[in-house]
């Protein structure tokens, strides 16, 4: 499924039902954490998001949205002035004032009292859009599921894994707030041609949540006129032109791309063939069009895409958003106990070494003390400076770590000590254990933050 980047819609789309709930405090305060910018782009301009939403793309082709329920849940006490732009752009604006004395809105309990009558009305809602990172909500995903609906989870700051799991789609922090601060959220789509020198087509719109520029082709020169000589000796014929992709292969890159561009981590291999063979059942048959298998018919196919056969399963990702450091353990301790094996597998928590968050954490506190912190900038410089020192960290780890951090309240517009990074990420990362119910001892506790503090808790 794909938020942004996908083909204008044509007559034979599907057109989908669909009721889209957001909780406004949650996601407003999550993306000001991230990128102030961003929040204020979400909150006084929810209808250049709101187009982007309503077109899409997935495995059986494209799509359109209509949003026949469209609601907003808000803390009129803390952002009643947000609240013309959203009605402006069609929304039913839900005041959900602070009911107890910590401060605590009920947005929550009427977002789900209207998501159930959603369910239940006559009109049948073929997809729940959810806005939050609130993992209150996941027993309400499970009954959409339940009753068979498409369900979209839309998140502004860390979820939880359970949460994210139940969902058919999940857009995350980084790709929200590039959605909703691009300047063109639905560009038109790259023409599709066939070229005798590639056995697929031109890179597709496909389903992402992560904006890509445009890349256009251009029409080569014609070749110039040569003077036909009658050969003295017989010609050797000339090699085959490429045979050009069926339909089915074309249906089968097609899922592929919107399926790795749509994921929100590296995809397994065999996740990447259910979706393959889906699309194409004779594809396997055929010993996938040529040598080398499946992996072979990857290469020669979906070009594009990053692919590692190791580690086990091997993986498939999007290159504009991942890359060999962020598959799953390729960085990992190789002695790491239960605990963090745990840790990592029930709270995505990147499996760095605890010298790789050390040296994150440190460049992650130079660079914010020598540059104005912007996200995309940061996370680039971040990157570049630690593959320099020889740590293995991805840009996605950095995300996700700078995300953690903000989430725990640490500002990252002014300097910080690595101190005070590792406090607040080992902060984050403990929260996210005892919200995934992990019963973890006074020890376990001093474990995981001597490990993702880099050691820089321990003095």
């Amino acid at each position: 499924m794909t938020i942004t980047d996908v083909p204008a819609r044509t007559d034979d789309d599907r057109r989908l039902r669909a009721a889209l709930f957001v909780d406004f405090d949650n996601v407003y305060l999550g993306l000001r954490r991230l990128d102030p910018t961003a929040a204020e782009a979400f909150a006084t301009n929810p209808g250049h998001w709101l187009d982007a939403l309503e077109r899409g793309a997935d495995s059986q082709g494209q799509f359109t949205r209509r949003f026949l329920v469209r609601a907003c849940y808000l803390n009129p006490s803390a952002f009643s002035q947000y609240r013309p732009n959203f009605t402006r752009a069609g929304f039913r604006v839900v005041d959900c004032p602070s009911l107890t004395q910590q401060g605590k809105s009920s947005a929550d309990i009427n977002l789900v009292l209207d998501a159930v009558d959603a369910l239940v009305a006559t009109t049948r809602y073929e997809e729940f859009v959810i806005v939050s990172a609130d993992a209150d909500f996941t027993p309400l995903v499970q009954r959409c599921r339940a009753a068979d609906r498409r369900v979209t989870i839309i998140t502004a700051s860390p979820a939880a894994a359970a949460y994210r799991a139940v969902a058919d789609t999940v857009v995350g922090a980084d790709a929200l707030a590039e959605l909703v601060t691009s300047t063109d959220a639905v560009p038109e789509p790259d023409a599709v041609t066939l070229s005798p020198g590639h056995p697929g087509v031109a890179p597709d719109p496909a389903a992402t949540a992560v904006p890509r520029p445009r890349t256009g082709k251009s029409t080569p020169p014609p070749a110039a006129e040569v003077p036909v000589v009658e050969p003295a000796a017989p010609v050797v014929p000339a090699a085959a032109p490429a045979v050009a992709p069926t339909a089915g292969a074309l249906a089968a890159r097609r899922a592929v791309l919107q399926r790795v561009r749509a994921a929100d981590r590296p995809v397994p291999l065999g996740a990447v063939a259910q979706v393959a063979q889906a699309a194409d059942p004779t594809l396997p048959g055929a010993g996938w069009g040529g040598p080398g298998g499946f992996t072979g018919w990857l290469g020669r196919s979906v070009p594009e895409l990053g692919l590692a056969t190791k580690p086990a399963p091997g993986y498939m990702w999007d290159p504009k958003r991942f890359d060999e450091a962020d598959l799953p353990g390729a960085v990992a301790d190789v002695d790491a106990d239960a605990l963090r094996r745990q840790v990592v597998a029930v709270t995505d928590t990147p499996g760095l070494t605890t010298d790789g968050y050390r040296v994150l954490l440190k460049t992650l506190a130079h660079d914010i003390s020598t540059h104005p912190f912007e996200r995309v900038a940061t996370t680039r410089r971040v990157r570049e400076a630690c593959q320099k020192s020889g740590a293995k960290v991805g840009r996605a780890t950095i995300n996700l770590v700078i995300s953690g951090i903000s989430y725990s309240g640490v500002e990252l517009t002014t300097a910080r000590s690595a101190k005070v990074l590792a406090e607040a990420w080992a902060d984050n990362v403990v929260g996210l254990c005892r919200g995934a119910r992990m019963e973890l001892s006074r020890a376990d506790v001093a474990a995981i933050r001597a490990w993702v503090g880099g050691g820089l808790l321990t003095s």
